[in-house]
């Protein structure tokens, strides 16, 4: 009788979970993605001493990125994530759940020249994503989500439908195509388009309202990211929203709403517009956590932080406030300093109460020292929502 009471009680709680989950809108998902920002680029501590705490090194104290710090203090950073150490390998492998030598994009792509060179990597996928391939947007989307592409593509070269987001599964692309460094940050330079220079060959598209204004590159993506937000959720759909920065890529273009900050740092002067695109993505990140709080969404809305590769701060190799120091390395280095980036994962806003939090609870405000890596964010969050991947898809991430 009593075993009879117990597994009744049992079966109660799972159906009350089930009924839970089929009556709350499936959670939103915010992948927010730093262009070549190393584990160092941040206020925010990540590695730890030998007892677990955080310790702080100098680069931590000359970047300001108060948002980060919001968002730790809400949920978990990772102090042993890694990613490739370059670009494209990084971002397919976040949309197909695999590392690169299963995909076979182990190298930036070039968007205009095969950059594979005579000891290239054997099988190199120089084409990047295409229409045919599983993709996390593509399966979010089939699934009933509003799938947003803001910022960076560079999953295809430019001939090839990878450097279209959209043919990979999403519905918007805003400034999404084959490049990987912007034309220019600078509303009055129109992103790039119309320049005479080299430049102009990866001008960032789809924000001419913003042509010959003072509008910072980071600040327009910001500003569409919020509206397609917006209009998911009067919608009453979810939303999948992949916001890949230009920033912190090259050019190191200041970003004047922050170059007081550093004016009198001793930096030489790219270091400092390095230090502002830090923090203009910072604050980007804090409007966007500000947004989903205003529409009422932030209890439903799961946000991954991380960087694509390693650092390109122009810092130095050598000396003793190098990008990554104390780590060895920078971007394109398979030393720890090229691989090794910072991740954050949080609820915009905690909610016992959620049932999706409940599936998923993350602690607030700790660090987990046990290894992930870039795709393991395929499968954490199909996982979550309950959508199954293709028996014929392999995937080497874990939840």
């Amino acid at each position: 009788m009593h075993r009879v009471k117990v597994l009744s009680v049992l079966i109660t709680v799972l159906v009350v979970g089930r009924m839970a989950l089929a009556q709350t809108q499936q959670p939103n998902i915010v992948v927010f993605l730093v262009d070549d920002m190393g584990i160092m680029d941040t206020s925010v501590p990540f590695l730890t001493n030998a007892e677990g705490v955080p310790q702080r090194y100098p680069l931590n104290d000359y970047y300001r990125t108060p948002s980060m710090a919001r968002l730790a203090e809400r949920g978990i950073r990772f102090n042993n994530f890694y990613a490739m150490s370059v670009c494209s390998p990084t971002r397919v492998s976040i949309m197909t759940g695999q590392n690169a030598a299963r995909h076979h994009v182990t190298n930036w792509i070039n968007p205009d020249n095969n950059n594979a060179g005579p000891l290239g990597p054997p099988d190199w996928d120089w084409a990047g994503l295409g229409p045919d391939d599983v993709t996390l947007a593509r399966l979010l989307q089939s699934a009933g989500y509003q799938t947003i592409h803001v910022g960076k593509g560079h999953f295809g070269n430019r001939e090839s439908p990878g450097a279209e987001p959209l043919n990979l599964g999403f519905r918007d692309n805003v400034g999404g195509r084959s490049f990987g460094s912007p034309g220019s940050y600078y509303g009055q330079d129109n992103y790039g388009n119309g320049l005479a220079t080299r430049r102009s060959s990866s001008a960032v598209p789809h924000l001419e309202k913003y042509h010959g204004t003072d509008t910072f590159l980071t600040e327009a993506l910001t500003i569409e990211a919020n509206a397609r937000i917006a209009s998911a959720v009067e919608a009453k759909q979810p939303f999948f929203l992949y916001f890949a920065h230009y920033a912190v890529h090259a050019p190191f273009h200041s970003d004047p709403r922050f170059a007081e900050h550093y004016k009198d740092s001793g930096k030489s002067p790219q270091a400092q517009a390095f230090a502002t695109l830090i923090e203009g993505m910072d604050k980007s990140l804090g409007d966007i956590m500000d947004h989903l709080n205003e529409l009422g969404v932030s209890e439903n809305t799961l946000i991954f932080f991380l960087g694509d590769n390693g650092s390109d701060a122009p810092l130095g190799h050598q000396h003793a406030v190098a990008c990554a120091a104390p780590l060895r390395g920078k971007k394109g280095a398979h030393y720890e300093g090229g691989m090794r980036v910072p991740f954050i994962a949080a609820w915009a806003k905690a909610d016992d109460e959620n049932p999706w939090q409940k599936r998923l609870r993350i602690p607030s405000g700790t660090i987990q020292s046990q290894t992930a890596a870039i795709y393991d964010l395929f499968p954490t969050i199909l996982g979550l929502t309950g959508i199954d991947t293709p028996e014929s898809h392999t995937v080497d991430g874990r939840r």
